[in-house]
Order: C-alpha cells, then structure tokens, then sequence
C-alpha cells in the first residue's frame, strides 16, 4: 500500500489524508519535516539522496526528511526516518516550522508545512543505501558558501530552510 501523507491547513491542523504520489502530483499542502544533525564542532551531517529517489536523486540535503504518518507526532516520525535512513538514533527537538512550494522538472510539486528539528551526534552514520548514497559533515558557513557556488547540487528545500532560517539554524 502507497504511503499515505497528512493534509493540512496553514495552521498545520490535519484535514485528512491522501497517497504521497497524488499529493506532490496535485501539489496539496501536506505535513513534512527536516532533520538537522550536529557534530560537536558544529558542523551539520549532510545526506546526498540516492540516484533511485523519484526526485531530486544525486542531490544533498539536510540529514534527513520525510513525512509524518498519521497518529505519528513530529518528533516520533523524525527519530524514525532518521533511523531508517541513516541508521542512528538520538534525540531530537523541534525548532521551528514554515510552508514552502517547489515544483520539480518531473511535474511533481513538494508543498509542505514542514517542521524544522535538530539534533547532535558525533559518530558515523551506517547509511541505507537504497535511501542515501553519501554523508558529510560541513559547517553551516561553508554550506552556505557552497549552495551560492553550487545550488544546483542542493534540494529545493534545503536551499528554502537556508535562504529562510540560517540564523534559527546557527543560534539553535
């Protein structure tokens, strides 16, 4: 069964339900959420998405994204994905949220009240290939420094968070 993402309104009340591909293919506001893994120098754990990704494959990105499912609470869905995509666990809180719409070349459109967390860990991840091809760790100046030289080898979203939210992230 296709997974199943949360409608919301601007509020980020929850107005139903729908199959993740029809909403990027209708581009319906739905619940997501970004995570953003420290080191103790501070620099942030970057994950470059696998080439079989249905979008934006070969591209970096924060440490790890996805959508919440339905009953989950923010913070469950993000321990969750970050486990299963970078094979860790370790705590997390939320520190701001935001709606951002970015249509892709393949006719997709990510529109999402997305919830913005952080968290700190310090050792190396044990990627899920068929999720993550590559990690580094890079401090949020030289990020910024690279998505001006290099945008087109960023996500959409993580370019928004950036542009957006740069200070929130680095006084976090």
């Amino acid at each position: 069964m296709e997974e199943q993402v949360v409608l919301v309104d601007e509020k980020d009340n929850p107005i139903g339900l729908m199959p993740k591909m029809e909403a990027h293919e209708k581009a319906v506001l739905h619940r997501a959420f970004s995570v953003f893994v420290f080191n103790k120098k501070g620099e942030l754990m970057l994950q470059q998405r696998a080439a079989s990704k249905y979008h934006s494959p070969l591209l970096w990105t924060n440490t790890c994204c996805s959508h919440q499912r339905d009953g989950e609470t923010n913070l469950e869905a993000g321990k969750r994905r970050l486990e299963e995509e970078m094979g860790f666990v370790t705590e997390i809180k939320e520190v701001f949220s935001f709606i951002y719409k970015a249509p892709f070349d393949n006719g997709l459109t990510e529109h999402e009240l997305d919830h913005v967390m952080i968290g700190y860990y310090d050792d190396a991840p044990n990627i899920n290939k068929e999720e993550v091809e590559a990690y580094k760790w890079m401090t949020l100046v030289d990020v910024q420094k690279d998505i001006e030289k290099n945008p087109q080898e960023y996500t959409e979203w993580f370019k928004i968070i950036f542009d957006k939210s740069f200070e929130k992230l680095t006084n976090a």
